[in-house]
C-alpha cells in the first residue's frame, strides 16, 4: 500500500484522485481548505484548513504530517479565470500565479522531509501553458501561471534527481468539472484520473521531468 497525498481534494479531479486510490487499495491523505461532504464520505485522512499560497498555513500542513512518509505527493490545487486582452484583471493574473504556480512548489519544498529515495511528485498542469500549443491566444493569467508551474516542475526533475525523487509534469484532458463549467465536449473525472494514475505509476528517475497527456501523449512545451 503506497501513500499519496492530494491538494485540491474536495471535488473535481482532486476527489477523484482520492476516490480511485482508496479503491484500489492505496492510502489517500486529502489536503483542501475545506471538505466537501463526498470527501468526507470516504473515510480517508482529511488535512483541511490548508492555504497553499500562505507560508504558514503549509508549514502547519507540513507539522502534522511531520513523520508519515509519502510515496507520491499529487499538487493538484488550482484555480481558473477567464482574462482576456480586452479585460486584463491583474490581480486576478497575480492570484493565479499564487495558486497554480507559486503554491505546489511551496507545497514541495515544505514536504521534502516526507520524500524520500523512491517517491514521486506529480505537478497538475495543463495544455493550455503550452507555447506551442497556444493557437487561440487569451486566457492570460491562467496560461502564463500553467508555463511557470511547468517550469518549476522541470528544474524540481532536475534538482530532486539525486535524491532518488522523479517528477511528472501533467495534463488531465478537458475535463468535466466546475473549473471547466461542467463542459460536455470534454472526459469524466473519471476518465481523466485513470489515465493520470497510469502516467504517475509510469514515472521513473529516466522520464522524470515529462510533460504529459493523461492519454500518455508527450505534449510540447
Amino acid at each position: 500500500m503506497a501513500t499519496y497525498l492530494v491538494t485540491g481534494a474536495n471535488r473535481g479531479i482532486g476527489y477523484e484522485y482520492c476516490r480511485q486510490l482508496q479503491q484500489r487499495g492505496d492510502r489517500a491523505i486529502a489536503v483542501c481548505r475545506q471538505p466537501s461532504d463526498e470527501l468526507k464520505a470516504l473515510g480517508i485522512r482529511i488535512e483541511s484548513g490548508v492555504d497553499i499560497t500562505d507560508d504558514a498555513s503549509v508549514a502547519n500542513l507540513a507539522q502534522r504530517l511531520q513523520g508519515t512518509t509519502l510515496d507520491v505527493l499529487i499538487n493538484n490545487a488550482g484555480i481558473l479565470h477567464r482574462v482576456t486582452l480586452d479585460d486584463l484583471d491583474f490581480a486576478s493574473i497575480r492570484q493565479q500565479f499564487e495558486v497554480n504556480a507559486i503554491g505546489p512548489l511551496r507545497v514541495t519544498k515544505a514536504l521534502l522531509p516526507n520524500l524520500s529515495n523512491g517517491s514521486k511528485v506529480a505537478l497538475m498542469t495543463s495544455r493550455m501553458g503550452s507555447i506551442a500549443d497556444n493557437t487561440s491566444g487569451g486566457s492570460y493569467g491562467y496560461r502564463m501561471s500553467k508555463v511557470a508551474l511547468s517550469m518549476a516542475g522541470k528544474s524540481l526533475a532536475h534538482d530532486l534527481k539525486p535524491r532518488g525523487i522523479a517528477v511528472a509534469i501533467l495534463h488531465p484532458g478537458l475535463v468535466e468539472t466546475r473549473m471547466t463549467g461542467f463542459t460536455k465536449s470534454g472526459i469524466t473525472p473519471t476518465e481523466a484520473v485513470k489515465g493520470l494514475l497510469a502516467c504517475i505509476d509510469a514515472l521513473t528517475l529516466e522520464n522524470s521531468g515529462t510533460f504529459w497527456h493523461s492519454n500518455g501523449e508527450v505534449l510540447p512545451w
